[in-house]
């Protein structure tokens, strides 16, 4: 396989931050019967993945039609990537998406925007724009964190007992750092295009 297609895979299963998700996974389906979780997370998955491989499809001809030019929209997924990942490093009581209420979650807001957000539909969007002749290499490549977040997700409850909840922040943490150079890359990058057109 194409290493740059496992690059974007590892830059998206950071993104979509599964371990992050855990503890609000684990949060929103306290309430449901402990059979029917593993369903619900694939459920969740799935209309996460949905959602993302439109924005890939379709993200371009959107930009196009909105005309926004791939610099904005790179400089605005690195700003909402640096958001994320700070959050990750420095979480508030509330959590990353504030405290949730009961029930079971219907697409929101686990599938949205607990694992699609705004920063992983801005960067499925920007390797659409960049290299939009690689599209179906860029569907692997989501395919593949996708996959992988879910497995994650599923075995949630596992990992949490497993690696405990310290454990997990850590990881979550770990995470939040290697996202917050990847949105400063990404900032810069649209800084040094924008002024390139000046």
């Amino acid at each position: 396989m194409d290493e740059s297609v496992l690059s974007a895979a590892f830059l998206l299963f950071l993104i979509l931050d599964p371990f992050g998700n855990i503890p609000l996974a684990a949060a929103l389906l306290r309430t449901v019967p402990p059979q029917r979780r593993p369903r619900v997370v694939l459920r969740e998955c799935l209309i996460a993945y949905i959602v993302l491989l439109l924005f890939l499809l379709f993200g371009a001809p959107l930009m196009a039609f909105l005309e926004l030019s791939q610099t904005s929209v790179g400089i605005a997924g690195g700003v909402v990537l640096l958001l994320i990942a700070l959050k990750m490093i420095f979480p508030s009581g509330a959590g990353l998406f504030g405290d949730e209420g009961g029930g079971e979650p219907l697409i929101v807001p686990l599938a949205i925007p607990a694992i699609a957000g705004p920063s992983s539909m801005a960067m499925v969007m920007l390797l659409a724009s960049r290299e939009p002749e690689r599209l179906w290499a860029w569907m692997g490549a989501l395919t593949l964190a996708t996959a992988a977040s879910t497995v994650v997700l599923v075995s949630g409850g596992k990992l949490i007992s497993l690696m405990g909840e310290r454990g997990t922040k850590a990881l979550e943490r770990l995470a939040g750092l290697i996202l917050t150079t990847i949105a400063v890359e990404m900032l810069l990058r649209g800084i040094r295009d924008f002024v390139a057109t000046l």
